[in-house]
């Protein structure tokens, strides 16, 4: 079982540049809102207490969707000023009585991974997939951690990987 306490994430001082300039872009889904809007809360915290000033969030009706949210929301805006640095697909998938459950999880999944390997900016997987609302509870802060926190912590990660190999300190 995945266990935040095996991993250095939550260690700001692994990986972490002054990111004051960053955008960040949320895309979250309408179904299930009430964990999603808990992620959500905890990911704008991380980021605010990092100092990050340029939030978006974008709603998009499901998880199916993030992906195109995603795509959409860089081309209308990959030559403004107000360009992302990077993304946080954030939605909550419970397991329900049909198949349907893995073809919306590998969707999103894939999707994600598309994006990553397409697009300029890292897209953060902050999606829960689980069987049921305890699950879903645990991972708002319970013995899972809080998965929006460790999805905010992890687009600043990647920011600052991204700038050091601009900068060259990497």
């Amino acid at each position: 079982m995945a266990d935040i306490i095996n991993s250095k994430l939550l260690n700001p001082a692994t990986g972490m540049l002054h990111l004051q300039d960053a955008c960040v872009v949320i895309v979250k889904t309408e179904w299930n809102s009430a964990i999603v809007d808990e992620l959500e809360k905890g990911c704008i915290n991380e980021l605010t207490q990092a100092g990050i000033a340029k939030i978006q969030v974008l709603d998009v009706p499901g998880a199916f969707e993030i992906a195109f949210g995603i795509k959409s929301y860089w081309e209308a805006h990959k030559y403004k000023d107000f360009r992302p640095d990077a993304f946080i697909a954030l939605g909550c998938v419970l397991r329900g009585d049909t198949p349907h459950f893995e073809y919306v999880c590998k969707a999103v999944t894939e999707g994600v991974v598309q994006l990553n390997l397409c697009l300029p900016f890292p897209v953060i997987f902050g999606v829960l997939t689980v069987d049921n609302q305890l699950q879903a509870q645990q991972r708002l802060g319970g013995s899972h951690g809080h998965k929006g926190e460790e999805a905010a912590i992890t687009a600043l990660k990647m920011i600052s990987l991204v700038k050091s190999f601009k900068t060259g300190s990497q």
